[in-house]
């Protein structure tokens, strides 16, 4: 598989992001960049660099729906759209689905303790969908496909990170285009999102990443075209010290619960210096830590009034 690496600014923490340039029966750019004009300005000059212009691309793939991935989508009006189905709410942003994504993290900041003075700090996101792209996918992938112009490529479906999260293994080289599901220099986030379905029903983001990382370990894979930083190779022994990094995670959460707390309450006790701050990923770090330990049968939920506490089991 020949691959093209292009370095893209985000407005991020994180900092840069990566897309791939790959040329097969299709030339197909996968991820695309926040929107923002210096990531317009990062990926036409690597096209340029790969001896191509933003109209030779035929094909536009996206690993997950975040906007330090999906933004640029705009760029390519001609091109094929092609991601997870979940990718598309985001990219129509119906008044509807805007309304449910309102709806369900309201309904379970609420359960988890959080304070009302806090909710609709969390729940204001007017400024991230900016820098999503506008144009519907054209088309989906799911388990099992093989992305169009690349025979051999086949489509993963590793949720976790994301709920539309994909990765895409070429057959024959076992190289990995792997978006966030594993990086070289940190853990990504499993964000807390609502389901593909649209119920009020909350996926266990960390649980699925978890065997997501597990499913990557079993793949047999080469290399892996990461999201963000360098690539990897021999990658079993960086999924196990990620894994056991979790692990100690959950255990020192463990430890901290002498008496049942709320979600909002361990998460103060644990970024002290830095909730108020990143509420949102600070809540979904702990909501993981607690979902590992009720499915590891070391903590149960208790429910009064309609909030969640946690105790040991």
């Amino acid at each position: 598989m020949e691959v093209h690496k292009i370095v893209i600014p985000t407005p991020y923490a994180v900092g840069d992001v990566n897309a791939f340039l790959v040329k097969g029966d299709a030339l197909t750019l996968f991820d695309a960049g926040p929107k923002t004009e210096e990531a317009y300005e990062a990926i036409k000059w690597g096209l340029r660099a790969a001896g191509y212009d933003m109209k030779d691309v035929e094909q536009v793939v996206l690993t997950h729906h975040h906007p330090d991935h999906a933004g640029w989508i705009d760029a390519f009006p001609g091109a094929e759209l092609l991601g997870h189905q979940y990718v598309d709410y985001w990219m129509k942003k119906e008044p509807e689905f805007l309304q449910y994504h309102e709806r369900f993290f309201k309904k379970l900041l609420i359960e988890q303790g959080v304070p009302e003075k806090y909710v609709n700090r969390i729940l204001h996101v007017k400024g991230e969908i900016e820098l999503f792209g506008t144009i519907p996918l054209t088309g989906y992938l799911k388990e099992g496909d093989e992305v169009p112009g690349h025979p051999g490529l086949k489509v993963y479906e590793t949720p976790g990170h994301a709920q539309s999260h994909l990765i895409f293994v070429d057959e024959t080289t076992r190289e990995c285009i792997g978006g966030d599901l594993l990086l070289e220099r940190t853990s990504s986030n499993p964000l807390v999102e609502p389901p593909l379905n649209l119920s009020m029903e909350r996926p266990k983001s960390l649980l699925q990443y978890n065997e997501s990382l597990k499913r990557l370990k079993n793949l047999e894979i080469s290399k892996v075209y990461t999201g963000h930083g360098g690539e990897l190779i021999n990658i079993e022994p960086l999924i196990d010290e990620r894994l056991e990094k979790q692990r100690q995670r959950a255990l020192k959460v463990y430890g901290l619960l002498q008496t049942p707390q709320t979600n909002f309450e361990m998460t103060t006790h644990l970024f002290e210096r830095i909730y108020q701050q990143q509420l949102g990923l600070t809540l979904s770090e702990t909501l993981g830590q607690f979902d590992y330990l009720v499915d590891q049968g070391m903590v149960e939920i208790e429910v009064r009034d309609g909030i969640h506490y946690y105790r040991k089991c």
